[in-house]
């Protein structure tokens, strides 16, 4: 269903609020660069720091601007099961073409907790839901053989994989054969291996930097030349590795406001890259050829 690249879009601010022009300008570089679906309201997105308001705000803007041109899968995650439930609603009702619901944070349930968690979402809401797995930052991990009984679930199309497990891809599509379901790769660095792997595609930080050469490095795996989409990877990995300098988003937002797009205001308590993280990020777009 979902494949390619997809930008975990940023949220542009000015003076503290949504920046609406730059992010319809950001959402026409992407659809114009290639993207094959877009994800408002990530953790790119900021949506830890985003109020209940701005949140709705952020998915019906991107569904807006993007006018049925490309899919929009709606963030809708929460450590509160509740919470997600109204999320994932709201996303439905304002047209989104999927849900992207992360695993709850900060609570750590345990396999029954989560399994209990998605299945409750699934019964709550029909429209297709994309599990997201991030253990570094939800203190859960969603196992595989989890993810196994998930997949028969009717809303369950999908997942996002931030573990950098790429055993987990095989692993994964041996646990839900038979199933429609789709694996994305949710860690940049590693998203052409997770493709070999049997992955559909990657939920990008970098295609915010990058959409053009992140979309055609999967056009050409999608088109068997392994070697052109090696030669991209290779100028990509300098930017997938600056987008962590500091904590995200804020070199995202740095190299985008070099390319004005927008600026780089982050809100707190993440905060700019200082001078030093800025000139090696300087360094990176220089290796990348994007500066």
């Amino acid at each position: 269903m979902f494949h390619g690249s997809i930008p975990a879009l940023i949220t542009p601010f000015k003076n503290g609020a949504i920046d609406r022009d730059a992010f319809a300008n950001l959402i026409e570089t992407q659809i114009t660069g290639g993207s094959s679906a877009l994800v408002p309201c990530g953790t790119t997105g900021e949506s830890a720091t985003l109020s209940h308001d701005e949140h709705r705000e952020v998915v019906e803007l991107c569904i807006q601007i993007a006018s049925g041109r490309v899919p929009v899968i709606a963030g809708a995650g929460s450590n509160s099961t509740n919470e997600a439930i109204e999320l994932v609603e709201h996303a439905k009702t304002v047209g989104a073409d999927a849900a992207l619901v992360i695993c709850p944070y900060y609570n750590k349930p345990d396999q029954a907790g989560l399994e209990a968690h998605f299945r409750a979402i699934n019964d709550a809401v029909s429209i297709p839901q994309i599990l997201y797995n991030v253990p570094s930052r939800t203190a859960s991990d969603l196992l595989p053989e989890t993810v196994g009984r998930l997949a028969k679930l009717p809303n369950v199309v999908g997942i996002k994989d931030a573990s950098n497990d790429l055993g987990r891809v095989s692993m994964q599509a041996s646990l839900t054969a038979g199933e429609q379901f789709t694996q994305l790769s949710g860690e940049d660095p590693s998203s052409l291996g997770h493709r070999g792997m049997g992955g559909a595609g990657c939920i990008s930080v970098t295609a915010n930097v990058a959409p053009d050469l992140c979309a055609q490095m999967h056009a050409a795996f999608n088109a068997g030349d392994l070697e052109t989409a090696q030669k991209i990877d290779q100028r990509l990995i300098h930017i997938h590795r600056a987008n962590f300098f500091s904590p995200s988003p804020g070199p995202a937002k740095y190299m985008l406001s070099k390319m004005g797009v927008c600026s780089d205001e982050v809100r707190l308590p993440i905060v700019t890259p200082n001078a030093e993280t800025r000139a090696r990020i300087d360094a990176a777009l220089v290796t990348a050829g994007l500066e």
